[in-house]
């Protein structure tokens, strides 16, 4: 029994002995993760100084550029280089405060040397721009004055031909009146006084008509034959043979000719072409 106490103290003392070396060792422990842990601050705030020290040399560093850029831009604008200062930013700065000090000073307005009164001025370039645009008004006016002189020619070429109706109208009338009316056997003037009194004023209206529309295609006819004379009668007579839908046109013209013109054409037409056409002329 003895024995098995003695033993049980010693083990007991073992057991504290070595509680002692573990508390001994767990406080070296500490002593060391308190010493490593205040050398890893240590080396992180002499990180974080040298950072910040970089950032803020960087961030000087830039400002540094940015700034010796900005005074190059500015000699540039105030040095006028290539017309960038008075063409290009004058009208954009020009009423901003502090900011148009930079732009170029502006010159006074040198007089040209293209002429002998000291060149041009503001009034002068007014007055110049007035008198282009009266010259412009001037030419505008001036086309439309040939507009209407070209309208007015074609209008009197237009009343020429009734001046010409007109005129072989009254030729005609005069013709009629020497030949019919005071003729040596006519019924004399009063007759026909009488007769054109008594006629209906739409009746002679419409007589008077026919008598003008008559004449003008008396005259055309005639125009028509003048012209297929003038051609060889070959050419003539292949176009009055194509026109045999108005072959009574055909011999009116042909009527018009000469027998000898007449006789060409009607040779070179077709025959039976040519055969109604003749007995057309004289049924």
């Amino acid at each position: 029994m003895a024995r098995e106490v003695d033993s049980f103290t010693v083990e007991k003392k073992k057991l504290q002995d070595e509680k002692k070396k573990l508390k001994s060792e767990q406080k070296s422990h500490k002593k060391e993760a308190k010493k490593r842990a205040k050398e890893i601050a240590a080396q992180e705030a002499e990180l974080a100084e040298d950072e910040e020290g970089g950032g803020i040399f960087t961030f000087l560093a830039t400002l540094a550029i940015i700034a010796v850029w900005i005074g190059i831009v500015c000699v540039v604008i105030k040095l006028d280089v290539g017309g960038f200062g008075s063409n290009v930013l004058r009208p954009l700065l020009k009423d901003v405060p502090v900011i148009n000090k930079i732009l170029p000073a502006e010159e006074a307005k040198k007089p040209s040397q293209s002429d002998g009164n000291g060149g041009y001025t503001s009034e002068k370039d007014e007055e110049i721009l007035r008198l282009e645009q009266e010259i412009q008004r001037l030419q505008t006016e001036n086309l439309e004055k040939d507009e209407q002189i070209a309208n007015l020619q074609a209008e009197n070429v237009r009343l020429q031909s009734f001046e010409s109706m007109q005129t072989e109208f009254q030729r005609v009338k005069t013709e009629f009146f020497e030949n019919v009316v005071y003729a040596e056997n006519g019924p004399g003037a009063e007759e026909y006084k009488k007769y054109y009194e008594a006629m209906d004023p739409a009746t002679a209206e419409y007589l008077y008509k026919q008598v003008v529309a008559q004449m003008e295609e008396d005259r055309e006819i005639v125009e028509a034959a003048e012209t297929y004379s003038a051609m060889k009668p070959a050419q003539a007579a292949k176009i009055f043979d194509g026109m045999t839908s108005d072959l009574n046109l055909v011999a009116r013209i042909l009527g018009a000719m000469s027998t000898e013109d007449r006789g060409k054409i009607l040779g070179a037409m077709d025959a039976e072409v040519a055969a109604k056409v003749t007995k057309i002329m004289i049924p």
